[in-house]
């Protein structure tokens, strides 16, 4: 063969090309051929190579054109979200579409979707549970999709939108519809009676799936069709076997016998009672049960018996010497180490046998320290109240009052913060240092217990009054009685009846009380802030006369002259810089106080 009729060399470089499938192309398929047979590959294995063959020279005869055709866009060609094609565009561009799209369709995506919990059926706005299409979102999975250089020629794919909505709301939407056909779920723990510990095994919730909800709503929103959310049991984590374990190894071994706590070279017995009581069996809202000691009820149940340990800390205070505040230096304690108490003490509960837990004394600095006292800015004297005694101190109303006075004397109420009267003192019983008093009770003087003890809290209350502070609770005497200001007093009763007022200063106060043979006076110590308070009454309405009502002679019957009945305002007038700033309306209905008579009604 001669060279000059052989074809030109081609000096364009060798191209390697792997065999594909052409999508959507069924190739016929060929016999394979019979065994030994020379001949080359199968029908259907050439037709895969002409094809990938017949392709690459497309794209290598397209150039640059057919590559630019198929990379063209943000978003692989032939990809389409609610039917509509986004391929072969720029995010924006596509974003643009997905909208246009969305807003055709605004009166299906906006209409009430039918709902079914469990029986119960409802319409829910879209809008009212959030439920919108994330445009950004969506076309960013949209240009996100895995698409083969050739796909992005011929295939096509669908990507569903992401939606987004208000689990919150949709949460609190359907368990509205669900109505009282759900039950909460009761989760275990143990209790005690006395040192008896008692289980409560766990039952199921039947409430809504959040999860599974909001799946189904989501799409049933997107297809505009009815959805139907079921009703499904939800256990707590902790079963009714674990309840009895827990019963078996923790409980019942905890308060078979004392433990010994020792510290600090002493030592106190935990009795069972004790222990029952801080043994608590915590559960979260996933029905998972955590044993743990509550150290403050373990101090609560072990009342006093912790000083032979510890020593505690004292705060700074103030007392009243030559008519200036004094400063009362605060002391460091040491104090049981509460957080490593409680994992302590629960270590050891299960076990039988003598038990001993040693506890750490750890520092226990004072919560108001000399310097932070200072920066209170308890200086002077703002105001001062006095009332008199009935019956001179010796007799039990007084000392009662006395009392009241004592357990309240040099307290310091920080700013911002509210003092309860009956916190502070307690119950007021025979333990505190009270006696039997007469005391108004369904409208008529009885013997109690801390009779008296509302003279001291209106004596405080006009002080505080008279100071600008805040009133936050008080109730007046049913009975109108001389030697209090009418309106501005206040009774007690515990626990039912309170009285409470807030330090609205940016100055600590500091109560001071005080009594003499015949008078209880209290005193607030501060920094002054207001010219004056003063008090302006308006006149006496609805006058009522009292009625004579006679009493069963006897130990508990006292008498009592009566009162008139009326109803009266009074004004609280505070000043500052010349100016009235503040005026408070306080009013009151004192009923008429009967003349109650220790003898038998001669008229019957």
């Amino acid at each position: 063969m001669h060279g000059e009729n052989m074809p030109a060399a081609d000096d364009r470089p060798t191209v390697k090309v792997a065999a594909v499938s052409w999508p959507g192309v069924e190739l016929e398929p060929v016999a394979t051929p019979p065994a030994g047979d020379g001949g080359g590959p199968t029908r259907s294995r050439r037709s895969r190579l002409l094809l990938a063959a017949g392709l690459t020279a497309a794209l290598l005869a397209g150039g640059i054109g057919v590559g630019a055709y198929a990379y063209a866009g943000d978003v692989p060609r032939g990809t389409t979200v609610l039917g509509t094609e986004l391929g072969g565009r720029s995010r924006a561009e596509a974003a643009r579409t997905l909208r246009a799209e969305l807003e055709r369709r605004a009166d299906a995506l906006n209409a009430p979707l039918a709902v079914t919990v469990g029986e119960e059926k409802a319409e829910l706005k879209p809008a009212d549970v959030g439920l919108a299409v994330d445009v950004d979102a969506t076309v960013a999975a949209a240009a996100a999709a895995d698409a083969h250089p050739v796909s992005r020629l011929v295939g096509s794919r669908t990507i569903e939108p992401v939606v987004t909505v208000d689990a919150d709301r949709l949460n609190a939407a359907l368990r509205e519809v669900m109505g009282d056909q759900g039950r909460e779920m009761t989760t275990p723990t143990i209790i005690w009676t006395g040192t008896t510990p008692k289980p409560v095994y766990p039952k199921p919730a039947l409430t809504v799936d959040p999860a599974a909800a909001t799946q189904a709503v989501t799409s049933a929103w997107l297809a505009a069709r009815p959805v139907t959310v079921p009703l499904v049991e939800k256990w707590p984590a902790t079963s009714r076997e674990e309840v009895d374990r827990l019963v078996t190894e923790l409980a019942r071994p905890a308060v078979a016998a004392p433990v010994t706590l020792t510290a600090g070279g002493g030592s106190v017995t935990i009795p069972p009672a004790a222990i029952a009581l801080s043994l608590r069996f915590s559960t979260d809202d996933a029905g998972t049960i955590t044993p743990r000691v509550d150290v403050k009820r373990l101090r609560t149940a072990l009342g006093d018996k912790l000083t032979k340990l510890e020593v505690a800390p004292r705060d700074a205070g103030l007392t009243i010497s030559g008519g200036k505040p004094k400063v009362v230096p605060s002391r460091a304690g040491r104090q049981v180490d509460a957080a490593a108490l409680g994992p302590a003490l629960l270590a050891v509960l299960p076990k039988a046998g003598a038990r001993t837990v040693t506890a750490e004394l750890k520092p226990a600095a004072p919560e108001l320290t000399e310097a932070k006292l200072a920066e209170l800015g308890i200086k002077e004297r703002v105001s001062t109240f006095t009332t008199r005694f009935t019956g001179g101190l010796s007799s039990p109303r007084s000392q009662n009052i006395v009392q009241a006075a004592k357990d309240v004397d040099g307290t310091i109420v920080q700013p911002g913060e509210t003092f309860s009267l009956n916190a502070h003192t307690g119950e007021r019983g025979y333990d505190q240092g009270y006696q039997d008093a007469p005391t108004i009770v369904g409208g008529k003087l009885v013997p109690g217990v801390g009779g008296g003890v509302s003279q001291f809290t209106t004596t405080l209350f006009n002080a505080t009054y008279y100071a600008g502070m805040e009133d936050v609770e008080h109730k007046p005497h049913s009975f109108y009685f001389s030697r209090y200001p009418a309106v501005i007093e206040s009774t007690i009763y515990w626990p039912q009846l309170d009285f409470k007022f807030r330090n609205n200063t940016p100055h600590g106060v500091l109560i001071d009380t005080s009594y003499t043979a015949g008078s209880i006076t209290v005193s607030i110590w501060s920094t002054k802030i207001y010219d004056s308070v003063k008090t302006e009454y308006g006149p006496r309405r609805n006058v009522t006369q009292p009625k004579t009502v006679y009493l069963k002679p006897g130990p508990s019957c006292i008498s009592a002259a009566g009162g008139i009945g009326f109803a009266q305002d009074a004004f609280r007038v505070i000043k500052k810089d010349g100016k009235v700033i503040k005026r408070e309306k306080f009013s009151w209905r004192y009923d008429a106080e009967p003349r109650f008579i220790c003898a038998k009604d001669p008229n019957a």
